[in-house]
């Protein structure tokens, strides 16, 4: 079915901007209109059915349709449809929510500070990170190191963090005061003979020579994510954590860890901090917080960082950070009931139980022609495509390879994405066994026609 000749796509072309799109081809193309949502399933406007393979944007981590966030919405918005927290304002929901992080941080954390939008909780990492060092007098200790392939959001400053082209090109990023250090990528950029230690080794050192050169008088802070997530799910090779931060604390830079796809359960532990023993300065977390019912983000802040803020806010009169909709009540009542969820069915269990049945799944592949390397922890994976097995040689942008398997699996009933060759795995968190089954079934067939597709094409 030509779905440019439906009205609903028709309309969403004449009025309606789609991010991480080919403009010009979704023109020709059509979007694909989901209208319902069930478990780990959704629908589209013929009532096909697919199974969400990367909840959503990494994001629904409690499947689609769960009554107990919606009834906490609705409730919530009957009882206080809006407050705010500025001038010593706040609401009983928010103070809940906000006590029950801090409980449960991965590592001692003081405050709660909220926002919409992991891009927005990022941000305000590096705005405190500069207050920070303002603060002790250290006015020159500004720029921030991130990654080759990290993801970090889409504002001015996290887009600049991000270590994407794609996110720069044209837009004029990154700004000035943003380094990136080496991706920790082994199979893609470890040297011939180098074991995954000596590599987080040579990682650790280059980021060293980075702090050295650029003065570490002059670096305020270093941002990572546990699992890279938009830049292929990229898992640390062995001791990289550990190396990384004693290079940070040597230096007094601050840790600032992205749990905004790796946060409340995702890698088998309720934070990916404590899959990797990472003692971060903050911690920014998003999308799984309310399981996306609806928007919200928070970053937690260690102590010495918020007694910095309370120093500094005494001097100028004010804290002058706020947002109209950062804690607003109603995604903090569904926030909690999502916190509660998650404990009351030991969600992390599960992924515990059912995340070697993903992960054992996906490593069946690597006998395949195409794929050069899978990685993944708990419910997070994902295959990358190879031209040559042996070289790792990748294919082309141009050839599409990657682009082609992912319509293949739609085709096939599984809806996830592409990240350049590599194909990216995050199903909702209550995914069942035999869910993960139909899903890799769904990936193999398409594989195999993505494989017939290459043959055909001339490109191995």
């Amino acid at each position: 079915m030509n779905r440019l000749s439906n009205s609903a796509a028709s309309r969403d072309l004449a009025y309606h901007v789609h991010g991480y799109t080919n403009l010009k081809k979704i023109q020709e193309q059509g979007p694909l209109v989901i209208t319902r949502g069930k478990g780990v399933r959704v629908f589209d406007e013929d009532g096909k059915s697919y199974i969400e393979g990367l909840a959503g944007l990494w994001c629904t981590a409690l499947g689609f349709g769960e009554e107990r966030l919606v009834e906490a919405a609705s409730q919530e918005m009957r009882k206080l449809s809006y407050y705010h927290g500025f001038a010593g304002m706040t609401s009983d929901v928010v103070i809940d929510l906000s006590e029950r992080l801090i409980k449960m941080a991965p590592v001692p954390m003081s405050k709660v500070l909220y926002a919409n939008s992991g891009s927005e909780a990022n941000d305000l990492a590096i705005k405190l990170a500069w207050y920070y060092n303002n603060a002790l007098g250290r006015p020159k200790k500004k720029k921030i190191i991130s990654r080759v392939k990290g993801y970090h959001g889409i504002t001015v400053m996290t887009a600049s963090l991000t270590g994407l082209p794609h996110l720069h090109g044209d837009f004029d990023l990154p700004l000035a005061g943003v380094k990136h250090t080496l991706c920790p990528h082994h199979y893609r950029f470890g040297q011939a003979g180098e074991s995954e230690e000596d590599f987080a080794t040579r990682c650790a050192e280059t980021l060293d020579k980075l702090i050295r050169d650029e003065g570490p008088d002059t670096v305020a802070a270093f941002i990572a994510e546990p699992v890279m997530g938009a830049g292929g799910v990229i898992v640390p090779p062995k001791t990289y954590f550990e190396k990384v931060q004693k290079v940070l604390k040597k230096h007094e830079v601050l840790f600032i860890v992205d749990e905004v796809i790796c946060g409340f359960g995702r890698t088998g532990n309720m934070f990916g901090s404590e899959t990797y023993n990472l003692k971060p300065d903050m911690i920014s977390v998003a999308k799984a917080l309310t399981s996306a019912y609806v928007p919200m983000s928070a970053l937690m802040v260690a102590d010495h960082v918020f007694q910095a803020m309370v120093k500094q806010s005494e001097k100028l009169g004010v804290f002058g950070h706020g947002s109209t909709y950062g804690g607003h009540p109603v995604a903090a009542a569904v926030a909690i009931e999502a916190l509660k969820i998650y404990e009351e069915r030991n969600i992390v269990g599960h992924v515990r139980k059912v995340g070697p049945r993903l992960q054992n799944g996906l490593r069946k592949f690597l006998d395949h022609p195409l794929v050069g390397d899978v990685r993944g922890i708990g419910l997070i994976g994902a295959v990358e495509l190879v031209k040559n097995k042996k070289t790792k040689e990748a294919f082309e942008p141009k050839d599409g390879v990657g682009v082609f398997l992912m319509g293949r699996a739609r085709a096939h009933g599984l809806i996830s994405r592409a990240i350049g060759d590599s194909f990216a795995f995050a199903p909702p968190l209550v995914i069942t066994e035999a869910e993960i089954d139909e899903m890799l079934g769904s990936f193999g067939r398409a594989l195999d026609e993505t494989l017939a597709s290459v043959k055909e094409r001339g490109l191995a």
